[in-house]
């Protein structure tokens, strides 16, 4: 009857089942008895009205079977959770990183990844950081979400059951971009997940670009990816020398993305806004970026048009 994308989400859905019932019954008869004592019990021509006290009975009933339901609910609610604690000694180790606004995955010296790749029907321990503010990481599809808290040390694990794409969001609030906190979670089998790896363990012995390294310091990459996604802002990938559909005030043009564009963009992000994308979400780097690392993120940012990335 119950299946999940994860070993976990069977006691999660057992409990939410059981308490939906529960809600169920007592939501339907407590609305029929009231129905029936408003029809009932109304006043009527010639029919004296009598008072009721002291039901030893009902008072006894009203007070013991909720507390049985509601023991019930804890303990269904109890089994449910145990198991989302005891984590098997196999598991597999991955530190999920959670900073304004993106997630991080890191699969150990210095292998990481913006998205959370696993081989099916093995164990993983998720430990979880943050380098800023309170997070929360929440896989729905597996039914395991905890709290993502700087200096404190904190964990969630599952076995993934079947293959697939499935969603990763943030749900503690943790500032403008939340809820474009956002990640994929990729279960393959383990001969595809062990070429990944190795791919990304390749790709990271690479030295990294500098510009690269520039728009992931300051927080660029939050709202702009390099790969062609959308997020809260326009892709780096293949931007450079392209038209840009703008809206500068009230007045809709069409301007070069080259290197004084790219400038402006930076230290008067309102000026010109890209059709599509919300004003005033950007602030000025006038502080953080001087005109020499623009000029360092620009050259990268050429790199982006190139071969497949055209």
């Amino acid at each position: 009857m119950f299946s999940g994308a994860s070993n976990l989400a069977e006691g999660v859905d057992k409990a939410f089942l059981f308490i939906f019932i529960i809600a169920f019954v007592f939501i339907t008869g407590i609305s029929a008895f009231m129905i029936y004592t408003v029809i009932h019990f109304s006043r009527k021509k010639g029919k004296k009205p009598m008072q009721f006290s002291n039901n030893i009975r009902l008072e006894i009933l009203w007070t013991i079977v909720p507390l049985v339901l509601v023991m019930l609910m804890f303990w269904m609610g109890w089994k449910g959770f145990v198991p989302m604690r005891r984590v098997p000694p196999n598991a597999m180790q991955v530190t999920a990183i959670g900073r304004m606004w993106e997630w991080e995955f890191d699969y150990g010296n210095g292998v990481r990844s913006k998205e959370l790749v696993l081989p099916i029907n093995k164990p993983v321990k998720i430990n979880l950081v943050s380098e800023d503010v309170n997070h929360s990481l929440f896989i729905p599809a597996f039914r395991v979400k905890e709290d993502v808290v700087p200096g404190y040390e904190n964990y969630l694990w599952f076995t993934p059951n079947y293959i697939g794409n499935y969603e990763i969001l943030c749900t503690e609030y943790c500032g403008l971009l939340h809820s474009a906190m956002t990640s994929k979670t990729r279960i393959v089998d383990q001969e595809e997940f062990d070429r990944w790896l190795e791919e990304l363990k390749a790709a990271s012995n690479k030295p990294e670009p500098e510009g690269l390294t520039l728009l992931r310091n300051t927080g660029c990459l939050a709202c702009h990816s390099v790969d062609g996604t959308k997020l809260v802002g326009p892709s780096f990938k293949g931007l450079y020398g392209t038209q840009r559909k703008v809206l500068s005030g009230t007045i809709e043009k069409d301007v070069t993305a080259d290197d004084a564009y790219i400038i402006n963009s930076v230290y008067n992000p309102n000026d010109e806004i890209v059709s599509g994308y919300p004003k005033g979400v950007m602030k000025s780097y006038k502080e953080l970026l001087k005109e020499s690392d623009i000029t360092i993120i620009t050259d990268y940012l050429k790199t982006l048009n190139e071969g497949d990335n055209k």
